[in-house]
């Protein structure tokens, strides 16, 4: 799903690629972020990083039903030994605020998935 928006100038069609770039990036360069992960590909406890031309599998953009903005699911591999709840409320307010200026549209909900934690050697 892209995410069409009208200015006076004519209409603009933002594709999910381009919204998962730009989330993708701005999550994975938060402290405590190993990387992104695809939320479909969890098997048995192993989640493969994604490497940046898939951060598509990661960020998934949708129009929230209730409010104007949209809402964006991040799915990210955390960082052992780091706190978790910390480095997400980081995620999330980096991942807004980027998106937000990019795109010049609102985003409600940045919801952020830990889809594993990974010791970074």
């Amino acid at each position: 799903m892209g995410i069409d928006k009208t200015t006076p100038l004519g209409s603009i069609k933002i594709s999910i690629e381009a919204i998962a770039n730009v989330a993708g990036e701005a999550a994975s360069q938060c402290y405590g972020v190993v990387g992104l992960a695809d939320k479909k590909n969890l098997r048995q406890g192993l989640v493969a990083l994604l490497k940046p031309q898939d951060y598509v599998k990661g960020v998934y953009c949708h129009h929230h039903r209730k409010s104007k903005g949209y809402e964006v699911e991040v799915y990210i591999v955390a960082a052992y030994g780091v706190k978790i709840t910390e480095v997400l409320s980081e995620v999330q307010k980096r991942i807004r605020y980027e998106l937000e200026q990019t795109f010049d549209i609102p985003f409600q909900y940045v919801n952020v998935f830990v889809q594993g934690v990974k010791e970074i050697n």
